[in-house]
């Protein structure tokens, strides 16, 4: 079967600094991927690599068997960012935001047409958030921006979904819509990678995880990512022996 994601021996280095070291993955539709590590281990590089946003000096990535430049021209990429990469300043309503996943679908003009409109009243529909659509979208809780880019992924229509740190500072209501919204999609046949330090809430959300390290320290099923031991080894720390913990 083929993987809807595929990375292939993929090297970063910013300067001197290794962010990704012969990371290898594969990721595949209808299932959620949770992608775990502590801040620094290469999760945003990763994510950002895969989008086409930074160039790695080794490895390729492929998109649906597409390049990322490819994929974001086709529209098969919905993204959503730590947001701390977000200018929340920026005069765009919660609207505005989510149609501009329609972009892709409306040409060269940029006119919104019928079918953009149902599919982005539908999207805000979805995520809760219709009543504050005419909002400036930095007048929103931290989870309902969060909301607001998933809707943005789901008027998109986009195949691929990539979540990073979805979670960081959303309140549990937010939590619990951004999971639901999430295995919709992945019983959907999307594909869905998401970053997350929310370990307790990984085995409702996640069909697998991966362990990141700078490079991947472990890809299989949720329990086993979260043995204590492989967690240690993925944050850094020392792994004790049995009578050391005694």
């Amino acid at each position: 079967m083929t993987a809807a994601i595929e990375v292939s021996e993929l090297t970063v280095h910013y300067g001197d600094v290794a962010a990704l070291a012969d990371v290898s993955l594969n990721v595949h539709s209808g299932r959620v991927t949770g992608l775990i590590g502590m801040n620094g281990s290469g999760k945003s590089t990763l994510f950002k690599t895969i989008t086409g946003m930074v160039r790695p000096d080794r490895g390729s990535v492929t998109l649906d068997g597409e390049s990322p430049a490819r994929a974001r021209q086709r529209g098969l990429i919905g993204y959503v960012p730590q947001s701390e990469d977000v200018d929340w300043a920026f005069p765009v309503s919660v609207r505005d935001v989510v149609m501009m996943g329609r972009y892709g679908h409306q040409g060269h003009a940029r006119r919104a047409r019928p079918a953009d409109r149902a599919a982005v009243d539908d999207a805000l529909d979805r995520v809760g958030l219709t009543a504050y659509a005419d909002r400036q979208i930095g007048q929103l809780s931290g989870g309902q921006k969060k909301r607001a880019f998933v809707a943005r992924g789901i008027a998109q229509d986009a195949r691929i979904m990539l979540l990073d740190e979805p979670f960081a500072g959303v309140d549990k209501r937010s939590e619990a819509t951004i999971v639901r919204l999430l295995r919709e999609l992945a019983d959907d046949d999307r594909t869905i990678l998401v970053s997350t330090h929310d370990l307790h809430a990984l085995p409702q959300l996640a069909d697998e995880a991966v362990l990141l390290l700078q490079k991947i320290l472990f890809h299989g099923p949720v329990s086993e990512a979260l043995m204590p031991e492989r967690l240690a080894l993925a944050f850094g720390l020392d792994v004790l022996a049995p009578e050391d913990a005694a």
